[in-house]
């Protein structure tokens, strides 16, 4: 419960890492979003997710038994009350909570890439679909008992099954959704469009930062204390290495030091040690930590030769260091092995497909009957005057004064 505790207290760092990064037209705009998806992630997870993640049939997480009965939480009981022996260290409400708390991050990844200029219904409607239906699916065929699973597919925490699975949305919805006005040049140079709070993203990534200690300590699943502090030592270490190698690439690279990659590549340090914080040594952390920092410089560098906006380096933190993380599993610590570096990449391939295809065709949808974006007036003056009729996140009380 600490740890579920913990990563609640993520979608804060999620909600200023993100508005600090964005230009201040669009503050409530991003802080709403955030607001709506712990909120419906919960809901969602309740009715139908929690039960769709978790089958008991043949047919996990495909045909679950009791499909048509899916709505609402059934908790084991006995004659005394709640059966506290549903699990090893906690209880059944424990455990929907703080899966709960995953699921509704998948969704906040989403949220960031597409900034500034998607259309708040629109991003609800595939927010509510891919909570409700694509994260516990997916979760389902690892996590859930599935087949993924059973062929020995390792993903401790989610650096796929969580990081990714937003991840790939994201790519697709910022693909056609489009690039902000004045992100590119007409010759195709990307423009640089600052955020227009820096220590709010700074304290945001100090929070995801301590929030990880639940996402991934949590995901010990018992309050083992050797493994516990095994789990959160890697965590914390490849955070450390991934900050420092984005740092310092960027600065081989492009001659200065650079806050916001520096920032990013402890967030790719932390997505990066997901899938394995359990299995690595010091030493492997610390290495997978530092390629998942280079790694979210490349990406961010790839997106912008590709023309695709992410306003706040989403897809590269979360999709590229969450690929990176999952194979890592198969190359360092405890499980290494050609033979589960083929397992792990033949999961990514799968959830890959299956959540490109799910997004392109939901979006599309959307966009033929909803539209995904913002007109060229509204992006313009920003979506805090658009969508929020003029909700200014930052009042002007001089106006006030006397």
């Amino acid at each position: 419960m600490l740890c579920t505790a913990l990563v609640f207290f993520m979608h804060l760092g999620f909600s200023l890492l993100e508005i600090g990064l964005t230009r201040q037209k669009n503050t409530v705009n991003i802080l709403f979003k955030n607001f709506f998806i712990i909120c419906i992630g919960l809901v969602l997870y309740a009715l139908i997710g929690f039960n769709l993640m978790y089958p008991t049939s043949f047919w996990r997480g495909i045909i679950p038994d009791y499909f048509f009965a899916l709505f609402g939480l059934v908790s084991p009981s006995v004659a005394e009350g709640l059966d506290l022996t549903y699990n090893t260290g906690y209880t059944y409400w424990t455990d929907f909570l703080f899966q709960g708390m995953f699921a509704a991050t998948a969704a906040t990844i989403i949220s960031g890439a597409v900034a500034e200029r998607a259309k708040l219904g629109s991003f609800f409607a595939f927010s509510m679909l891919y909570v409700g239906l694509v994260y516990p699916l997916v979760g389902s065929w690892k996590w859930g008992g599935g087949f993924l699973d059973s062929w020995g597919f390792y993903d401790f925490a989610g650096s796929t099954l969580v990081h990714s699975v937003g991840g790939w949305a994201a790519l697709v919805y910022i693909t056609k959704l489009g690039a902000r006005i004045g992100k590119f040049s007409s010759e195709g140079k990307p423009m640089a469009i600052p955020g227009h709070n820096l220590p709010f993203s700074a304290t945001g990534v100090l929070i995801l930062w301590l929030g990880w200690f639940g996402f991934n300590g949590g995901s010990v699943l018992s309050a083992d204390p050797a493994l516990t502090s095994l789990v959160l030592t890697t965590t914390s270490l490849s955070a450390a290495a991934g900050g420092l190698a984005a740092a310092g690439f960027v600065h081989l690279v492009y001659k200065n030091f650079d806050l916001t990659m520096f920032m990013n590549g402890i967030l790719g340090g932390l997505v990066s040690i997901t899938a394995g914080a359990d299995l690595m040594s010091i030493t492997d952390a610390i290495f997978v930590g530092a390629i998942g920092g280079v790694i979210v410089v490349l990406a961010v560098a790839l997106l912008d030769r590709l023309k695709l906006d992410d306003p706040v380096g989403a897809v590269a933190v979360h999709l590229g260091t969450g690929i990176w993380g999952t194979l890592a599993v198969g190359l360092f610590g405890s499980a290494a092995s050609l033979h589960q570096f083929f397992i792990q990449f033949i999961g990514i391939a799968i959830i890959a497909a299956f959540c490109i295809g799910f997004s392109w065709i939901a979006l599309s949808l959307i966009a033929k009957f909803f539209g995904l974006r913002v007109n060229r007036e509204e992006e313009l003056n920003g979506l805090d005057q658009a969508e929020h009729g003029g909700m200014n996140a930052y009042a002007d009380f001089r106006m006030n004064q006397h």
